[in-house]
């Protein structure tokens, strides 16, 4: 009688052990009975018929994957390495158990496909340049073809851009012949800007003859403030004309 007490109870706690599952709030549970769906429970206390109902385990959380580095071929036939990042999670459990043999392995092998795909299409300058872009572009085709698995991308980031020491050095070279246009556009174009001051000057200038008299004086007063031995400068006309007109006078008149 005892023995098979000790059976009986030996059974429902095996009954127990087998029936009985505990989801985290993270996790949800795919019950199958049967071999056919039935529904998705979760989270807390789970309680299946041994032999009958099967539970897979679907963890909720934000997945971040990092995907090896690919070689890409640019849009100007340059060859680089490109490694990215994904941030994935599962939004739909049933599907991701029924529409995939395993969506962790589908969305890894599918990342590395459409990231050369996309980045082939583009030239190097964009890959460095707009990031961005080509990010919201991976990430929406991703997000695209893991909808029917119940899979929802949420960002795709590029790590790195590698390239070989020859490339390196032709953009170093590139980024300096760039330089130096800028540099000459800009000077350029402080002397054109230069020319038309001193027209606008000039004309100003022009308007009244005393007005250059009192410029002329001015740039000997800041000539006076050097400190150099000799100062040689020009006179102008205009500026002793009178005195020669007054000593003619006077020779004249004492010639008279």
């Amino acid at each position: 009688m005892i023995e098979a007490l000790y059976y009986v109870l030996a059974v429902v706690v095996a009954f127990l052990v087998l029936a009985i599952r505990i989801l985290r709030e993270y996790e949800r549970g795919v019950i199958f009975m049967l071999g056919r769906f039935w529904k998705v429970k979760g989270p807390g206390l789970i309680i299946l018929i041994p032999g009958i109902q099967q539970m897979v385990r679907v963890a909720l959380r934000t997945v971040v994957l990092d995907v090896p580095s690919q070689d890409v071929i640019s849009r100007d036939n340059v060859s680089v390495k490109v490694n990215a990042v994904i941030y994935y999670r599962v939004v739909d459990p049933e599907n991701a158990i029924i529409q995939v043999e395993d969506y962790d392995t589908a969305i890894s092998q599918l990342s590395q496909t459409t990231l050369r795909s996309v980045l082939g299409q583009h030239d190097l300058d964009e890959m460095l340049a707009e990031r961005d872009k080509l990010n919201n572009d991976i990430q929406q085709i991703l997000d695209e073809q893991t909808d029917a698995w119940g899979v929802k991308v949420a960002n795709v980031e590029i790590k790195h851009v590698d390239l070989d020491e020859s490339m390196i050095r032709a953009i170093a070279q590139q980024a300096e012949a760039e330089r130096s246009r800028r540099a000459k556009i800009i000077n350029a174009e402080g002397e054109k800007q230069a020319a038309d001051k001193l027209l606008e000057a000039a004309k100003i200038l022009s308007a009244d003859p005393r007005a250059i008299q009192l410029r002329y004086l001015q740039t000997l007063k800041d000539i006076s403030t050097h400190q150099s031995s000799t100062v040689v400068f020009p006179l102008p006309l205009d500026l002793i004309s009178p005195l020669l007109e007054t000593a003619t006078k006077r020779k004249n008149k004492i010639g008279e």
